[in-house]
């Protein structure tokens, strides 16, 4: 391959990267790029994982075999069944270089790899028709991360001295593409994730509620809301001081987040404060309300605190059309706050009581109105 031609395939196998849209994306381009800069048939990418002792494949593109799907759920191979990179696992390697990429072929080891050796990857070209394979180790921050896999059917011509160096570049610009991939992650993960609890936050609640409510509108699914608020922090914040009320914060988010398993795909989340929110889409009501009453039960147990108000809105009940995220949130948080007037020490649920409910006909209220009762919240629906 031309030099402006290789030169080409990595300026692309660099714009796909950059262009990806989370891991997945990052990974399958990178593997994409690699194959078509090499001129494979296959490619796969993987990640090890030390702590297991394994190659992990996290993506396979191209000529896939019926037994590689492109993200495999499981497809793993332990480290002794490659006994001529195992070296590359170390903290470092010695010389402080980077390693290089070898070729090998169905007939057994080629450029770069001790002769006479026969292992589990060339059995596996033979199983499914490649003739010949380069291996290039992927380095993050000075430690093995993986590997770049790229194979070419039987007949083909087999990779050179030339194409496994030229492998090598291909893995350094996967492994730039990887880092950035990773710091994007990290920082959405950040930018959706409460840091004291671990939960989601309220920016994450409001994305997949408002994406919920469309889906509502659309295909009818049932979109249930569960809004809590910790009794008793504030005591605990100024009898026993910050850190103890912070503990409390984070054992009672671990059983939401336990009540959350409940119901499959629940976003368990922190508002803010001492106020906490479970979002269920799919589930039925009566479910939600089961798992938010074993909220209410377990977070009566907990060595500190009052226990929780607890108010759910369903779109399943009779609460009349939710054209929006943020009526939903005002229903269940009048509940709520019912619950926490009334020190009830179950869950509230908004429009159970009948044609003239007080929680729907609360949240409905006009503000003017609720506030002139007494009875104004600030509802944390997000203002639209």
């Amino acid at each position: 391959m031309a030099e402006d031609t290789r030169l080409t395939a990595v300026v692309a196998l660099a714009q796909g990267m950059a262009a990806a849209h989370g891991s997945r994306e990052a990974w399958r381009a990178a593997a994409t790029g690699a194959c078509r800069a090499l001129g494979g048939s296959f490619a796969a990418l993987s990640v090890w994982e030390r702590e297991l002792g394994r190659l992990r494949v996290l993506v396979n593109v191209g000529d896939r075999a019926p037994d590689e799907e492109e993200f495999p759920d499981a497809e793993a191979y332990p480290v002794h069944q490659f006994p001529e990179i195992t070296e590359f696992l170390h903290e470092r390697w010695a010389g402080g270089g980077e390693p290089n990429a070898w070729v090998e072929t169905a007939e057994g080891p080629a450029a770069g790899v001790r002769p006479g050796y026969v292992h589990q990857r060339v059995a596996a070209l033979r199983r499914r028709g490649r003739g010949c394979c380069v291996v290039a180790p992927i380095v993050l921050n000075g430690r093995a991360w993986g590997e770049l896999y790229v194979a070419r059917p039987a007949g083909e011509p087999v990779f050179g001295r030339a194409d496994a160096d030229f492998a090598t570049v291909l893995a350094a610009v996967v492994a730039a593409g990887i880092a950035q991939a990773e710091r994007l992650e990290e920082a959405r993960r950040l930018a959706f994730t409460d840091a004291l609890t671990g939960l989601a936050n309220r920016r994450a609640v409001d994305v997949r509620l408002d994406e919920a409510i469309e889906r509502h509108k659309r295909e009818g699914v049932v979109v249930s809301l569960v809004v809590c608020d910790l009794n008793g922090l504030k005591r605990v914040n100024d009898t026993l001081g910050h850190a103890v009320g912070d503990r409390l914060l984070e054992r009672f988010g671990s059983v939401l987040s336990l009540c959350g398993a409940m119901l499959p795909g629940a976003l368990a989340a922190r508002l803010g404060g001492d106020e906490f929110c479970l979002l269920a889409v799919g589930p039925a009501a009566d479910e939600v309300v089961k798992a938010a009453d074993e909220l209410c039960r377990r977070a009566a147990e907990l060595e500190l605190g009052e226990g929780v108000a607890c108010g759910v809105a369903s779109t399943e009940d009779p609460i009349g059309p939710v054209r929006s995220a943020r009526r939903l949130f005002r229903l269940a948080d009048a509940a709520q706050y019912r619950a926490k007037a009334e020190r009830a020490a179950k869950p509230v649920v908004a429009g159970r009581e009948g044609p003239d409910d007080p929680v729907v006909r609360l949240a409905d209220a006009p503000s003017a109105d609720r506030e002139a009762r007494g009875e104004r919240r600030r509802f944390r629906g997000r203002r639209v």
